[in-house]
């Protein structure tokens, strides 16, 4: 009996939701994560207001206190910090906290505990002046929910991983006002791999967390970008400059940052982590003593960046200060983000860099704001290594289409640029990632010249029988290789012929030619590739084949063994770094 129509359409709509409801839990978590960037915010305003009577700017907080709160403010927020993060780790346990590995290579279970702790001593650094960025914090407990939702509706590892990366698009979308950019993040910088089955559910996510806090109190965008007018084509050549200026600063910049962690973290400061963060934070006040810009991440700064005329001595100045102070916070060890602050890095030097054609060819110089907002983007792109994002994210808080062609130039040429001075990369797994591409590389490159063994069953071709029994009798192996005088392959002895052969009258005079199999084997050749090699030991079940030179010069170099061509061939192939997950 053939359904009904209402019957059909009913399981039509049962298959449609079956099939989209990934989208359906995108949307659920890209919501959820807004709130969570929000309660993250809002903790922030809070403690400010409980520590200085008020909140907002914390360059003006900073400017309003008396220099002895000013100097021990910071350093007291690092030391409560730092007993938080000890109390975290004391029962972390060796799990994964990072929402990246926790998509990237792990099950997809955020641990709540652990982030909560984290969240609260980020907060701490934060409100007290640590120059470091809240989105770190936000997006992670943005993850953190959705890792929730995951586990409540009983997920499993790979849908789980997927619906986490969800949740940081949706953080980063909240924090930066930037969906499309947020949604590319995750899948250019943690998944490694564009596909439509993570990008379609990591869109929603990021959309439907954009909308929400586009219609919660207090929003307003993060950076406020005024009009830029239409940029000629001789300007474009300044852009590009900045690109490769761009492209030395930020690997720089991380490098610096990688080296005042090791300093903090290894035998040149052996401190405890809450008295390392004092520490660290006490060089933030020292130098807010007569910089206060280096409160808090910078947002206030590149707005007035963006809006006003600095003298490019300040400028500069505040830069140096800038850096010195995001070095001391995050070096010590204190929970945060540093992509903001390498925003405000690049903010900076497209400031000081459109001094340049102002003072060489006027008639070229675009506004200095469009040097500010495409500094802020090439910067980007050359830390994270992922310059797709960057010019996304610039577009949609600028939404300037004028911008966009020295915009996409400048982060590309900053993004080789910094590849081709081997920079470091401003997040771990995508310098895992590069490492791992490298030695795939490397494997595709091996030939059988590298996997050639030494090989003690070799007899020339004349070598009586008793001679070859001998040998097996020492070798647990089925072939011995025969060679002439020149060395060159000339075919195996089985041992099953010459055990054959002693059940016969003469075996005592025969030789190894007597018996020779030339074409048993196949034979690896040492420019042999691979898969070439691979091919080869399908054909033969044994664990070795013999190795020559090549195929117009035969002479035995030693034997390939099975298990380091599948050794070589595994790694070659195994799952990326970077998972690309099935909806």
């Amino acid at each position: 009996m053939n359904p009904s129509p209402p019957d059909r359409l009913r399981t039509r709509l049962r298959q449609l939701l079956r099939a989209n409801a990934i989208l359906l839990w995108a949307a659920l978590v890209g919501c959820a994560g807004a709130l969570a960037t929000l309660l993250f915010r809002d903790g922030l305003t809070l403690l400010q207001a409980l520590l200085f009577g008020r909140s907002g700017s914390f360059v003006d907080i900073a400017t309003a206190l008396p220099w002895p709160a000013r100097l021990l403010t910071p350093c007291a927020g690092g030391l409560l910090a730092g007993c938080l993060l000890v109390l975290a780790r004391r029962h972390a346990g060796g799990v994964r906290a990072d929402y990246m590995e926790v998509v990237a290579v792990g099950d997809g279970k955020v641990p709540v505990q652990l982030t909560l702790v984290n969240s609260v001593s980020s907060l701490l650094s934060i409100a007290s002046g640590g120059s470091i960025g809240r989105e770190g914090s936000m997006i992670q407990l943005a993850a953190m929910t959705a890792s929730v939702v995951g586990r409540i509706g009983r997920f499993n590892t790979v849908r789980l991983r997927l619906l986490v990366a969800c949740g940081a698009a949706a953080g980063i979308a909240a924090a930066y006002n930037a969906p499309i950019a947020s949604a590319f993040f995750v899948t250019e910088i943690i998944l490694g791999a564009i596909t439509m089955n993570s990008l379609g559910p990591i869109m929603v996510a990021a959309v439907v967390s954009n909308i929400t806090m586009r219609r919660l109190p207090g929003y307003h965008p993060t950076y406020e970008m005024p009009a830029f007018a239409p940029i000629a084509n001789l300007e474009v050549v300044w852009f590009v400059a900045l690109g490769v200026l761009a492209g030395l600063i930020a690997p720089a910049f991380l490098y610096a940052l990688q080296r005042t962690r090791r300093l903090f973290a290894g035998s040149g400061l052996p401190l405890p982590l809450p008295l390392r963060l004092a520490l660290g934070g006490l060089g933030v006040g020292a130098i807010s003593l007569w910089v206060p810009q280096v409160w808090g991440n910078g947002y206030s700064v590149v707005n007035a960046l963006l809006h006003q005329s600095w003298l490019w001595q300040a400028v500069l100045v505040v830069l140096v200060c800038k850096i010195a102070a995001t070095l001391l916070t995050s070096g010590s060890g204190a929970i945060g983000g540093i992509f903001t602050p390498t925003l405000f890095v690049g903010a900076a030097m497209g400031h000081l860099f459109a001094l340049v054609p102002q003072a060489l060819w006027p008639e070229t110089a675009a506004a200095p704001a469009a040097f500010v907002a495409v500094g802020m983007g090439a910067t980007l792109a050359a830390a994270t290594s992922a310059p797709l994002m960057a010019i996304l994210m610039i577009f949609e808080m600028t939404l300037s289409y004028s911008l966009m062609l020295p915009l996409m130039l400048a982060c590309v040429v900053a993004y080789g640029v910094a590849r081709a001075v081997n920079g470091p990369s401003m997040y771990e797994i995508t310098a895992r990632r590069a490492a791992d591409e490298h030695e795939r590389e490397r494997l595709r490159a091996i030939r059988m010249q590298e996997l050639i063994r030494p090989v003690a069953t070799v007899l020339p071709l004349d070598a009586p029988i008793a001679q070859a029994a001998a040998l097996f009798r020492q070798h647990p192996v089925k072939y011995v290789y025969l060679v002439d005088d020149a060395r060159r392959y000339r075919g195996v002895v089985a041992l099953h012929d010459v055990a054959a052969l002693y059940q016969q009258d003469g075996a005592a005079a025969r030789t190894c030619a007597d018996i020779a199999r030339p074409d048993a084997l196949p034979v690896v050749s040492a420019d042999m590739s691979l898969e070439e090699a691979l091919r080869q030991f399908m054909r033969h079940f044994g664990e070795r084949l013999p190795a020559v030179r090549s195929a117009v010069d035969p002479e035995l170099l030693g034997a390939v063994h099975k298990t380091d061509v599948l050794d070589a061939y595994v790694r070659l192939n195994r799952e990326p770094l970077g998972v690309q997950v099935e909806g």
